[in-house]
């Protein structure tokens, strides 16, 4: 009966340290105390150093190899679950970032333009807070050194410009009207985007992405006609931020397709801060002089730590935003950004409202929310894909 106890064929060897090498040893040598005829040959050296210690050095041979590995598979097939939990609470951690960072920068911003009415300046040292940054992140090997030609500096030189346009347009927009209203307006983006698109893309749009658009720019009149904060500078300079952005959004259809595909977004957008800084310094000295030195801001009537913390703490706010903004774009669709960017715009809104307590009505409460409600509802119908045409 003990004979058929254990049969252990072909014959292997395992490595003395090894778990499974020691519980057969003992196993062996408790078996041979019953009947030690009885049990055929394993083929398993049972012998252990005379100093009773199993050598450290224990190379791994082949039957080592496969059981762990089969138990590595197990794992991850076990861990899977996990993963998928795991990158869905690194996304809502990016998400919240992405609002909390855009609702400071707007915050931070607005108070720094209210007493210090210089757009111009106030871009640019944003654009130079996030060219420091990125040397910085460039130097410590946070993020790889890119290699740039000068081809791809003269393809990316319009993306640069039409960042730096959309940027500072904000900027005056903001400095002007209300963050509310300024957001609003932006709300328009769409539209553009549409419109350049079919212009110089050739992508027309479907009858239902037409149709989205109704309530975005309907809501956006209503609003534009109820805003207690209006006026034309502040409502033409958040309409110009609109055609930039969506302008450089469709330069990077066009020319950097195929062209630029050893550059990701957060690189891409790392080299274009830099270039927004470079454009910002002389139109910045021709259009608003020196008007950032301690001595200027003092002559003012300003304090000059506290506009100098809030100016640093809104240009950090803003390339920490726009930095978490194509991390996300790496991690999901273009459409799940875009609504994610409509909510984001809700919340700036509604928190840009209770911080300064802006006077509100509620026809232009309506119409902020019509036009959010045709964002919202452009995004979705963007996954609605044309029928081919059959011949």
């Amino acid at each position: 009966m003990q004979s058929a106890a254990i049969s252990l064929s072909p014959s292997i060897s395992l490595p003395r340290n090894n778990p499974m090498h020691l519980a057969l040893c003992s196993q062996r040598r408790r078996l041979s105390t019953v009947s030690a005829s009885s049990l055929p040959s394993s083929g398993v050296s049972c012998s252990l150093p005379p100093t009773g210690w199993v050598s450290s050095h224990n190379p791994l041979t082949r039957s080592d190899v496969v059981p762990l590995r089969a138990t590595a598979e197990t794992g991850e097939a076990a861990e899977s679950p996990k993963s998928k939990t795991a990158d869905t609470l690194v996304l809502g951690i990016l998400f919240g970032f992405w609002y909390l960072f855009n609702i400071y920068f707007n915050i931070y911003n607005k108070q720094v333009l209210k007493v210090y009415p210089y757009p111009v300046t106030v871009s640019l040292f944003q654009f130079a807070v996030g060219t420091v940054i990125v040397i910085l992140m460039w130097t410590l090997n946070i993020y790889k050194r890119p290699k740039i030609s000068g081809a791809q500096l003269a393809t990316i030189f319009p993306l640069a410009v039409a960042h730096t346009l959309g940027n500072l347009f904000t900027n005056v927009s903001l400095g002007k009207v209300a963050v509310s209203f300024t957001h609003t307006i932006k709300a328009m983006e769409p539209f553009f985007s549409v419109i350049l698109s079919a212009m110089f893309l050739g992508e027309f749009p479907t009858v239902w992405i037409v149709l989205s658009l109704i309530p975005v720019v309907g809501g956006v009149g209503l609003a534009s006609m109820t805003e207690a904060s209006f006026n034309w500078a502040g409502f033409w300079s958040a309409m110009a931020s609109n055609l930039t952005n969506q302008s450089r959004n469709v330069l990077s259809k066009k020319f950097m397709v195929k062209k630029e595909e050893s550059l990701d977004n957060i690189t891409l957008f790392a080299v274009i801060t830099i270039m927004s800084f470079f454009l910002m310094v002389l139109p910045t000295i021709f259009m608003e002089g020196i008007k950032f030195t301690p001595s200027y801001i003092q002559a003012a009537g300003l304090d000059v730590k506290e506009i100098c913390i809030r100016s640093i703490l809104a240009a950090l706010c803003f390339h920490a935003y726009q930095q978490v903004s194509y991390m996300i774009l790496q991690r999901v669709s273009p459409v799940t950004h875009s609504v994610g960017n409509c909510v984001k715009r809700v919340v700036v809104i509604v928190s840009s409202v209770l911080f300064f307590r802006t006077a509100v009505s509620p026809l232009n409460s309506i119409g902020t929310g019509i036009a959010l409600a045709g964002v919202f509802l452009y995004s979705r119908v963007k996954r609605i894909k044309p029928k081919a045409k059959t011949a």
